[in-house]
């Protein structure tokens, strides 16, 4: 009989990649989306369109227990993948009061509906490098303190704290992946690292003339989507769950983000770039750097995408979206 997965925020980057991992493995997979993106398909469902057929999508809301409790009874998987949250940086800031709602009650109604109606579930929480902020050490590892700089890293430490105490409290197998930035051509185009290679794209093209950044020297630890949900799966497919920081272990600046992808093009990104102070985040994180020496050690897993790999694929693909669709 095939393993059953939940995932949450399965319409995202991340879990277009886990549900393709998962049904390469053979597992039945369902999700949870809301219920706009299930009347609105051709927009909140691209990165899952060609899956449509292979798995199984169940209209429902992180912020209510009710309807979460019923799906969990119904389905009654052996995983759950919890990777839906409010996660855009800049959002989180204007919305305080709607990014620690869904965050935090969503993780903990999760919990509860486990302990309550599926105790030998398994529970993935994912966990950010946003966590660490203004970090106190470097690298960072699973014993590093966190000091979160934003609204969306202070509900992933309620999220971590609340996944943690379940495992301990009540024994039940509840993990979560530290995992640091990670990106890839199914990113949204919000996010700073899409909105750079889309730009590449629409410049070379001749529809665009300049790109506008924020804070070019933040510093991050990136890595390719794809590798990290690999981690994901090792995690809940291990004896006894455990915490692990998925990184790899390499910094660049957005700077370097920007000078590489130009560069793919044949093109100088001190020529395009231009700064925007009001880009920048009121208490933003300039330097986040993850120690994965545990992941490597017990999961044996690391990235096989370097860093001139991520960018080069998610160039190319914002070049044929851009020739495809034409903006």
């Amino acid at each position: 009989m095939k393993k059953r997965a939940l995932i949450t925020g399965i319409t995202g980057q991340d879990g277009s990649y886990l549900s393709e991992l998962l049904l390469k493995k053979n597992y039945q997979v369902h999700g949870l989306i809301r219920r706009v993106a299930a009347e609105d398909k051709t927009h909140r469902l691209w990165r899952l369109k060609h899956l449509l057929n292979d798995i199984k999508l169940h209209p429902a809301s992180l912020e209510s227990y009710a309807s979460i409790v019923q799906i969990i009874q119904k389905i009654k998987p052996q995983e759950i993948y919890h990777l839906g949250a409010q996660s855009y940086i800049d959002y989180a800031f204007k919305d305080e009061f709607s990014t620690l709602n869904t965050n935090i009650n969503g993780t903990h109604y999760l919990l509860s509906a486990i302990k309550e109606f599926s105790p030998k579930t398994k529970f993935y929480f994912a966990a950010s490098s946003e966590m660490y902020g203004k970090v106190l050490e470097i690298p960072q590892n699973e014993k590093t303190p966190f000091y979160p700089r934003s609204t969306y890293g202070i509900s992933k430490v309620a999220g971590f704290d609340l996944t943690r105490n379940y495992r301990e409290a009540y024994g039940l197998f509840c993990c979560s992946g530290i995992l640091f930035n990670h990106e890839s051509p199914r990113r949204g185009f919000e996010f700073v690292t899409r909105k750079i290679t889309h730009a590449v794209a629409r410049i070379k093209f001749g529809l665009q003339k300049d790109l506008k950044l924020g804070n070019m020297d933040a510093k991050r630890d990136w890595g390719h989507a794809e590798d990290y949900v690999k981690a994901m799966w090792m995690m809940l497919n291990k004896r006894n769950p455990e915490d692990f920081v998925i990184s790899t272990g390499k910094q660049y600046s957005v700077r370097d983000f920007a000078k590489l992808a130009f560069k793919a093009v044949d093109l100088d990104y001190r020529k395009y770039v231009k700064i925007d102070k009001k880009l920048e985040r009121p208490a933003d994180v300039q330097t986040l750097l993850g120690s994965c020496s545990k992941a490597k050690k017990i999961l044996k897993w690391k990235p096989k995408y370097s860093f001139q790999g991520l960018v080069d694929d998610m160039v190319r693909a914002d070049l044929e979206f851009v020739e495809k669709y034409g903006y």
